[in-house]
């Protein structure tokens, strides 16, 4: 429970849209914190077994969640009296939802988005697709960082950054979403919080098929350092700034999600390296390893987007996912081709761009 009253003069209701493991989350830490919480949900099968057993039939559904959370699967309901909403409904599918649902979202009611990725159609970013969805006449937010669902619902100390152009708007959500497990850093670099978002998880997939190979913790240790360059890379191309690359939305994501035995990522690469295919793996689990689609539009993006003499020698662990994902090379011809790959001596991605 947060151990300060809370600044505002108003009472708060936070909408969660997306009943996912992270949806989950996000709503139980802004229960804990005693604000009256909506979780919006598909099915009203699944919130009703939410509202009464409190807990989801499907994801983390050994996790109790706390009683001041409700769940519809109207979004009249849902919506119609937050004070804030929150986004947790995977990139890909986003624009959808949105279109789907933004005649229920009050004028002028911030939205936190914990969405990460870019839309393989348009190669935008999640505040591309909510500006474009919901307009220019709210503010937004964006939250990333280190942070398992299942370690936050069980109240394991967690950081993470909140981003936006207006900094009181990232302040109060840092406020009503901090306690003493669950600790909120602002920021206005957005499009730094983004690219650490998306990058991450295309680096973890590496991480994965490097543990599925066998390749030992000197390779993967490397693979993961020179991932991060290459997200720095991105990141100044951008107008990123490097701290935020170097904070929690960038290097501490991409260790925990490379790392950490709860990654959706890693899992995914894991199995690709010790030979299965990627429909198999696809059609053996409901999470979504939101790496794969990022990583074929992220490859599009640096197309797009950046300039200069062989970009794939700039950007090589991220060309090389997306060659692997795409069925041009396998995992192991893949790795192979980053230790026999030719030569750029600096280590700094500062010195050459």
């Amino acid at each position: 429970m947060k151990t300060t009253p809370s600044p505002f003069p108003y009472p708060v209701r936070i909408s969660v849209m997306g009943g996912g493991n992270f949806g989950i989350a996000l709503a139980t830490v802004c229960a804990r914190n005693g604000i009256p919480t909506t979780l919006l949900v598909r099915s009203e099968e699944v919130a009703e077994e939410i509202n009464t057993k409190h807990k989801h039939p499907r994801y983390m559904s050994d996790i109790k969640l706390p009683h001041n959370i409700r769940a519809t699967s109207d979004p009249a309901t849902a919506l119609s009296d937050a004070t804030y909403i929150i986004h947790t409904v995977p990139c890909q599918y986003s624009r959808d939802f949105l279109n789907d649902i933004k005649e229920h979202i009050p004028n002028g009611t911030p939205i936190l988005s914990a969405s990460k990725g870019i839309e393989t159609s348009s190669l935008g970013f999640m505040n591309d697709i909510l500006h474009e969805t919901l307009g220019d006449e709210r503010e937004y937010a964006f939250l990333s960082g280190p942070s398992f669902a299942r370690e936050i619902c069980e109240g394991v100390a967690t950081a993470v950054v909140i981003a936006s152009d207006d900094l009181m708007l990232a302040s109060d959500l840092a406020g009503l979403l901090s306690d003493d497990s669950f600790r909120v850093f602002t920021t206005k670099d957005v499009i730094g919080v983004e690219i650490g978002g998306a990058v991450k998880n295309v680096i973890a997939l590496a991480a994965g098929m490097c543990e599925g190979l066998g390749l030992g913790t000197n390779a993967m240790s490397g693979l993961v350092t020179r991932g991060c360059g290459e997200m720095r890379r991105l990141g100044l191309t951008f107008g990123a700034k490097p701290s935020t690359i170097a904070g929690l939305s960038g290097v501490g994501d991409t260790f925990g999600t490379c790392f950490g035995p709860l990654s959706r990522n890693r899992k995914f690469g894991y199995r690709l390296g010790q030979g299965e295919t990627m429909d198999e793996i696809r059609a053996s689990t409901t999470e979504v390893a939101e790496g794969v689609d990022t990583s074929i539009a992220l490859v599009n993006l640096i197309k797009t987007k950046c300039r200069g003499y062989r970009l794939d020698l700039k950007y090589p662990i991220l060309f090389g996912v997306a060659s692997i994902l795409n069925g041009t090379q396998t995992p192991k011809q893949g790795l192979e081709g980053l230790m026999t790959m030719p030569f750029m001596m600096m280590e700094s991605f500062d010195e050459r761009y």
